[in-house]
Order: C-alpha cells, then sequence, then structure tokens
C-alpha cells in the first residue's frame, strides 16, 4: 500500500462524510475560522440567523484590516457590531490596527495539522505552517462556526518538489510566481499544492507563508508545506512552542501531479498587467517608468520582508517620481522594526507609512495617479482593482519593488549590490493587548447594529421554470472584482445589499444594475473560470438580489461556484464550450428545471430558435441547497427536521 500525502492525512483526520476520492464531495470537521471585516460582517449576520447560542469551533477569530479607512459612520459601524457579535458569541476580536488576518493568524494561532476556514480567498497563508487552511464564502465560514461539516471536491494533490537555495536577490515571491507562470490562474483548480523537496529546509516559515498565500491565484483549493525543525523555531519565537507538532508526508507518497523547481534556477520575476498569470522576468520588462509603489499586503507584509526592505532603503532615497507606501502585517512587525532603529530607514527613505492593513491591496485608499504604473508585492492586479481602471499594475518582490522605487522604472534588483543577511529574531515581542476575548457568558451582550446594517433579503425556492434576458455576457476569467468590485467607495456597503448590488458589475457594465432592475432578474452568461478571485460572496448575493437565478459558463472558479449556490443560483455548465457562441446578451433564454435531479438541462433560446445543452455537476446536497433557495434556507429546514 502507497504511503499518504501531508494533505491526505489532515483531511483524513477529519473526514466526517464522503470518501477521499478526487471528484467527490468530502464533509471535514473545521477546527478554526477566522473572518475580516469586509465579509464578516455578513457572515456574522448569517451566523445570526441560524440561531446557534455559541461558536462550536476550537477558536473563531474576527479580524477587523479591511475597511479601516473611515470616511463615515459605515465602517465604524461596522467594526462596533462585530466586537459586539464576538463577545456574545464566543469569538477572540482583532482591534483594527492589530494588523492583517492572515499575518496575525500565522503569528498567534495557527497550529499544524488543524484545519482553518476563512471568509478570505487567501487564508491558505496558514499552510506555510501546516495547516490545510481553505478560503470560503461568508455564509460557509457560518455554518462552521455552527458546528456544521465543511463540503468541497476532494482536491486531487499535487507535489510541488523544491530543490536548490535562492539566490541572492531572489525570494519565495518568485518561487509562487514561477508556479503561475507554469500553471496559470486555472491550472489547480480543485487541487490542493503540497511543498516537498530539500529546497523546503531553506525557507522560512514568512517564506513559506508567501507561497501559500498567492497559490490561491493558481485556482488551487489550498497550499501547504510539511511542519518540521523551521517551524518549530517559528513557533517557539512566538511562545507557542507547545502547539507544534512534525508533519510530512509518507517518504512513499503518491501525487497526482509533480512539479518541479530548482531554486537555484530563478531569478526575479514580476506579473504584468492584469493577470498574476501574466508572469514574465523583471529582466524582460526593465525601463518601464514607475509613478508608485506599495509593500506590503498578506502576501508580503511580514517582519522578515519588511527588515529586506528596510535594509535594501538604508542610505537610499526613493525616485522623486515615485510614491512608496508601506503596509507592515501586524504590530509585531512595528514593534521589531522599532526596536531595531530599521523604522527610520523607512522615514529617512522617503516612504510614507500607512496603517497595519490590507488598505491598498483591496483598493482602500493609495489608487495610482491616471494611467499610472504601480509595482506592488500584492497578490492581485485584476483592473480597477487598484482604484484606478487606467492604471497599470505589476506584482513582484520586495526586493524588486524596492529596486523600482529607487530607480524609478522597473529594475532587476540584483542591480541594487549587496543582498542583506537577515535573521529572525529568536524570540518575537508578544503583545497581545488588541486581542478582544469573549466573556464565558456572552447572553447579556448588546448587539449594536448602525443604520448602514440591514438584514439578509428572504430568497425564494428554485422555479419550476427560469425565464429571462441575458443580462449580461462575458469572458474568460472574470473575477469577482468584476462582479461586485471593492474599493473605499463600495467595500463599506458590505453590509447592505440593496445599496451594493447598484454596482454590480459596474467596472465592466455600468448599465448591468438599471438593466437588472428593469427586467426584474434575468441569466449571465459566461466563459472559462468565471469568479475567480476573492472569496466576496456579495458577487453572489448581489446578482441573487437583482433576480439572477442561473450562469450558464464554460467553467467556474471553486469559491464562486459555492456561494452561488450557497444563494440558490443555479451554476450551469456548457455541454459544448463552442454553444457559448450561441447565446448574445438580450437573448430570452428558458430553462426547465423539472430534469434538475438528473443533472442534465435544456436551454431554449426564444431569440435564436435554438436549444442548447447544459449540465451541472451538483452533489445531491449542493442540489438540495439550490431547491431550497440558498443554504441558509437549507441549514433552518435540516435542524427543524
Amino acid at each position: 500500500m502507497s504511503g499518504k500525502t501531508l494533505a491526505h492525512k489532515i483531511l483524513e483526520g477529519h473526514l466526517v462524510d464522503g470518501k477521499m476520492e478526487p471528484g467527490e464531495e468530502i464533509g471535514i470537521k473545521i477546527d478554526q475560522t477566522l473572518t475580516q471585516d469586509a465579509t464578516g460582517t455578513m457572515a456574522y449576520l448569517e451566523f445570526e440567523a441560524m440561531g446557534i447560542p455559541r461558536v462550536r469551533t476550537d477558536l473563531s477569530v474576527s479580524y477587523v484590516d479591511h475597511n479601516t479607512l473611515q470616511t463615515d459612520f459605515r465602517n465604524a459601524d461596522d467594526h462596533r457590531y462585530l466586537q459586539s457579535i464576538a463577545a456574545r458569541y464566543g469569538i477572540v476580536f482583532s482591534r483594527p490596527g492589530n494588523g492583517i488576518c492572515h499575518q496575525l493568524h500565522l503569528e498567534r494561532f495557527g497550529i499544524p495539522g488543524k484545519t482553518l476556514l476563512g471568509s478570505d480567498s487567501h487564508t491558505p497563508t496558514g499552510g506555510g505552517i501546516g495547516m490545510i487552511a481553505i478560503g470560503a464564502g461568508g455564509l460557509d465560514v457560518a455554518a462552521a462556526m455552527a458546528g456544521e461539516p465543511f463540503y468541497l471536491k476532494m482536491p486531487e494533490i499535487v507535489n510541488v518538489r523544491l530543490t536548490g537555495k535562492l539566490p541572492p536577490f531572489v525570494s519565495a515571491k518568485d518561487v509562487i510566481l514561477e508556479v503561475l507562470r507554469r500553471i496559470g490562474v486555472k491550472g489547480a483548480v480543485n487541487k490542493i499544492l503540497e511543498y516537498t523537496g530539500p529546497g523546503v529546509k531553506t525557507l522560512s516559515v514568512p517564506e513559506r507563508a508567501t507561497i501559500t498565500n498567492m497559490g490561491t491565484e493558481t485556482g488551487a483549493t489550498t497550499s501547504i508545506f510539511p511542519s518540521d525543525e523551521i517551524t518549530r523555531e517559528f513557533m517557539k519565537a512566538q511562545g507557542r512552542e507547545k502547539d507544534w507538532r512534525p508533519l510530512a508526508p509518507d517518504p512513499d507518497a503518491e501525487y497526482d501531479e509533480l512539479i518541479e523547481i530548482n531554486l537555484s534556477e530563478l531569478e526575479p520575476l514580476i506579473a504584468l498587467p492584469h493577470s498574476p498569470g501574466n508572469v514574465k522576468k523583471v529582466s524582460e520588462v526593465e525601463g518601464i517608468k514607475v509613478d508608485q509603489v506599495a509593500i506590503g499586503s498578506c502576501t508580503n507584509s511580514s517582519l522578515r520582508d519588511l527588515m529586506v526592505a528596510a535594509h535594501l532603503l538604508d542610505g537610499r532615497r526613493v525616485h522623486n517620481n515615485v510614491s512608496l507606501v508601506i503596509s507592515p502585517g501586524s504590530r509585531q512587525v512595528v514593534l521589531h522594526l522599532v526596536k531595531d532603529g530599521l523604522f527610520a530607514n523607512f522615514i529617512k527613505a522617503g516612504a510614507r507609512i500607512l496603517e497595519n492593513a490590507c488598505g491598498p491591496c483591496i483598493g482602500m485608499g493609495q489608487a495610482p495617479p491616471t494611467s499610472g504604473v504601480s509595482v506592488r508585492t500584492f497578490n492581485r492586479n485584476f483592473l480597477g482593482r487598484s482604484g484606478t481602471k487606467s492604471a497599470q499594475v505589476y506584482l513582484s518582490s520586495v526586493e524588486t519593488a524596492v529596486a523600482c522605487a529607487v530607480f524609478g522604472e522597473i529594475t532587476d534588483p540584483r542591480k541594487l549590490g549587496k543582498y542583506p543577511g537577515i535573521k529572525l529574531p529568536e524570540r518575537f515581542i508578544i503583545d497581545d493587548g488588541m486581542f478582544i476575548y469573549p466573556p464565558e457568558d456572552g447572553n447579556r451582550v448588546e448587539i449594536v447594529r448602525g443604520p448602514n446594517i440591514k438584514p439578509l433579503p428572504d430568497f425564494e425556492p428554485l422555479p419550476e421554470v427560469i425565464t429571462g434576458k441575458v443580462l449580461i455576457k462575458v469572458g474568460d476569467n472574470i473575477t469577482t472584482d468584476h462582479i461586485l468590485p471593492g474599493g473605499a467607495k463600495i467595500l463599506p456597503l458590505r453590509s447592505n445589499i440593496p445599496e451594493i448590488s447598484k454596482y454590480t458589475f459596474s467596472v465592466i457594465d455600468p448599465e448591468f444594475y438599471s438593466r437588472a432592475k428593469a427586467e426584474g432578474g434575468g441569466l449571465i452568461v459566461g466563459g472559462e473560470n468565471y469568479g475567480q478571485g476573492s472569496s466576496r460572496e456579495h458577487a453572489a448575493i448581489a446578482p441573487r438580489y437583482l433576480g439572477i437565478r442561473a450562469v450558464l459558463v464554460k467553467s467556474f472558479a471553486r469559491i464562486h461556484r459555492a456561494n452561488l449556490i450557497n444563494f440558490g443560483i443555479l451554476p450551469l455548465l456548457f455541454d459544448n464550450p463552442d454553444d457559448y457562441e450561441k447565446i448574445e446578451q438580450g437573448d430570452v433564454l428558458s430553462i426547465a428545471t423539472k430534469d434538475v435531479d438528473s443533472g442534465k438541462l435544456v436551454v431554449k433560446n426564444e431569440a435564436k430558435n435554438c436549444t442548447i445543452n447544459v449540465h451541472h455537476d451538483l452533489s445531491e446536497r449542493e442540489l438540495s441547497m439550490v431547491k431550497a433557495g440558498g443554504k441558509l434556507t437549507y441549514i433552518k429546514e435540516k435542524n427543524r427536521r
């Protein structure tokens, strides 16, 4: 009998339903959950609706790191709501300014071998410490807090075997950019990327976390590194050695696929607009004038990253035509930079220091100038995500970002000279004062609701016939940023579905909302990898609120497919992808759902007088949710039985 992969071992230890065969639906027990404020407000409204008196996980943490720009009362009101909900239901609350959820969770709460479900697509950051950490929609996270299993298709396990050692000025960011260069933004859908090989030992936990974080952009369910002595050293330095345990695949583990990367052969890479998968060597695109550089985000805001940036900026000045902004990942990172005198390097170099939050990564401030070039150490560069639709956003390592800031143009970081020696502290500065732990009994806690917090709309069951116009037809790799944008203007509306729905598809079709309202709903047609990117369930809730009952595409991204199901939207796939060409925006389609149990349906295109065969790949459980009108109704009905 062949050995087991690390991912198999952890999933098997948490399996509560299904068979662990690729493509089969499995249900796993969730040990920990995390939310952030942009998705968390809705997740907790959903949790409240379930009527559960207290969370049933080992640990649930509510982080505030997205909607921290307070231009009016709405974000501040959401934060008060989140704090009161946390106290009421037994959740740890991380105050605004404490740091970015993934960085903080890695530092203070991540445990090798545990499962973590987060209402943020970059939750796989936890794989850097040996967790099965998965991003999901808020309703799935709310269900996990209520003690429900998390269901997913059993992924294939891909062995990413690392050999060699990274050369100077080549970093972990270049490793994941190399993976993206090879397999693209949908090459790991329904797969887990498991890192093995002698090269693993050369990477610190923060470097591993950078790789697992941005593995999300490949479409992967999650990514994971073994828990070894390097993991132990990190956890010991965090004062959490008691939570460490060694975890590794069996020596004879069998994988579904193999990717081999020799770290010694890598060179600095960069992702060009407007996709994380559009990767080139930095040396191939040198010389492009740069207007802005941003260092931070959950991908590259660790102490290791900012120590590198601070040392490289020592004695240097930011180019006169460049704005450099720094977003530290946590208060712990800042405290170390101040203690070691490195924080001053940023100030002297002319950098602008932002708070410990996501900030520019989700369009919350620092939008580039018109048609500006922004080089960012972030994980996404989708069209318009920065807040400036005409901007050209590039994704790079910290080393490359510093070189761009200093020289004023895209520059190979090896031109900076000698690479600094970086050593993480043997003991991190530990100050958990901005975590608020819940009382033992939260029944007397009053939940605070601002006027912008609206209850979830009621959604009716699946009708016998879905009829309506195609309200929009889109191409391949449509992101949740296209469907429901972020940014400083829209993010504060996350707890108000009627208001936020007005921005549905506004990035690519400003008339969509008015058209959907005039028609009273309809259908959406798309291409490959529809719904890639963020876990934001609002990209499903808002269309559902506007009357969308079915989406017809060539293929779905994992999280968005789950979110459509959670809110009663039927996700349909063309039998023949070429039939995509037989439908145009404005065509009236009709779908009889009486055969929905068979998985095969026929779409009548009234405008073209033709029929198109489609199918769904829903499990019996998922189909029951769609029929009921969504997961919330399904759970309520199940609990009443």
